[in-house]
């Protein structure tokens, strides 16, 4: 099989179980036979909670960390981004001490990509060091970073809004690229000259010189992290989620308008709004499934926002948010993928809306849902996640931690569908409250 793609004709299931027989049985260099039977061990697991075809032999255990493994290692996250050598250590030693079932790799803290962001002066976050302490994890930087009057230009060509408008906008670097103008002119004698003319212009020329100079150390750093999960793998540990795609309307909300601009169109232009949604969704679909080559796990990450308890009614949730978001799901679906959603903050009057999608075909981590109410609406529907809470973690105690989670397994394990993971992005923690929350899954899952 081409590892870029999978055989042709592949109905959903076929190309859903495809994938997750290269995930659980990856032909990889394995440091020892123990690695290999600890990757396959936990891969199975995961997949069997996932899939809700059988039970697991226990409740799989993952952490959703962000800048934990640097913290676990002594390193700060400013060191984290700015030195993949160190923090590619800081990774496999965490996994070697707490022996998860699944982590997510050094890529969701952009390790080692300090240097990169730095060069396009990109605006959209604060990180360690750039806008926030060394000390500290990034922070979103919350502006209307479209207008509402250009609404139409997104809807009317929405890869041009983001080249043109986008990107200049939010990268200092790029300002430039607000010159381009659309290819059409290279399709006759007498436009091509013109159009070739637009690409002399110093502000363009300086755009894309630091686009190529930045491209090669973005490349560069892309095939070490990728290299960093392939070690966790070689050594034992599956990696969990995958790709990574947006709800449209979080894309909209968070990317573009920002919230307190979303909130306004919700009421001043609805019409535009779904429109939008519309638009955005088989292009973020798009951006996912041409990338999601079989070795990739089957998993796609989707963190919702702006879909949570307390942001939207009920009403707007199933008008603006919902229709955009299962289609998302059931396009992946149809992709033999499985839509990992990330439900941050509270759903629990999401519940009974979102069981619309097909038995064992996703799975919702939650963050500060009721965990037991999800359990009984969802059971049969879906694999369940989290919510070991971060507070908890923190600042408990190891007897606290295990009581949590005994009680979180024993509630909501059933006959399988659940995994044991903390509610949001962990940062900082003590090592003994991961470690405590591991050993409950492995003490107290047993199926």
């Amino acid at each position: 099989m081409n590892n870029d793609h999978l055989p042709p004709g592949l109905s959903a299931e076929e190309k859903l179980h495809t994938r997750f027989n290269i995930y659980t049985n990856p032909q990889l260099p394995f440091v020892s036979p123990e690695a290999e039977t600890g990757y396959k061990a936990r891969a199975a697991r995961l997949r069997d909670a996932i899939l809700l075809e059988s039970p697991p032999d226990r409740v799989p255990v993952t952490t959703l960390n962000q800048f934990y493994p640097a913290y676990h290692a002594g390193l700060t996250p400013y060191e984290a981004m700015y030195d993949l050598e160190r923090a590619a250590e800081a990774w496999v030693g965490y996994a070697r001490a707490l022996k998860p079932d699944a982590m997510v790799g050094p890529a969701i803290a952009a390790a080692g990509a300090g240097p990169i962001f730095d060069a396009l002066d990109y605006g959209l976050f604060s990180w360690p060091g750039h806008g926030v302490p060394r000390t500290a994890s990034f922070q979103y930087v919350e502006k209307e970073w479209m207008l509402a009057e250009e609404y139409n230009d997104l809807i009317e060509d929405p890869t041009g809004f983001m080249l043109r408008t986008y990107i200049p906008r939010t990268n200092g670097a790029l300002a430039g690229m607000a010159k381009l103008d659309v290819p059409f002119g290279m399709s006759q004698l007498c436009g091509a000259d013109f159009w070739m003319a637009n690409w002399g212009d110093p502000d363009v020329q300086e755009a894309f010189s630091t686009l190529m100079e930045t491209g090669k150390r973005a490349a560069a750093w892309a095939e070490a992290v990728i290299g960093v999960d392939m070690r966790l793998a070689a050594e034992g540990f599956p990696a969990h989620p995958g790709l990574v795609t947006w709800a449209p309307f979080d894309f909209l909300g968070d990317t573009l308008r920002g919230t307190r601009g979303i909130v306004t169109d919700l009421y001043r232009y609805p019409e535009k709004v779904l429109e939008a949604c519309d638009r955005l969704l088989p292009l973020l679909l798009k951006y996912v499934t041409r990338k999601a080559a079989p070795f990739l796990p089957p998993t796609v990450f989707i963190p919702l926002h702006k879909g949570a308890d307390g942001f939207m009614n009920d009403e707007q949730f199933r008008t603006f948010y919902w229709p955009t978001l299962r289609k998302m799901c059931l396009g992946l679906i149809e992709e033999g993928l499985v839509p990992y959603l990330f439900a941050e903050g509270a759903y629990n009057s999401r519940l009974e809306i979102i069981r619309d999608l097909p038995p064992g075909r996703a799975v919702w981590h939650f963050d500060q849902t009721d965990m037991a109410k999800a359990k009984d609406l969802l059971e049969g529907v879906c694999c369940i996640a989290g919510n070991v809470p971060l507070s908890l973690l923190q600042l408990g105690t190891v007897d606290q931690v295990t009581d949590y989670c005994r009680a979180l397994i024993e509630r909501v394990k059933g006959r399988g569908g659940f995994i044991l993971d903390v509610g949001a992005g962990a940062d900082e923690a003590k090592e003994e409250n991961f470690a405590a929350m591991i050993r409950a899954a492995q003490q107290y899952g047993v199926y």
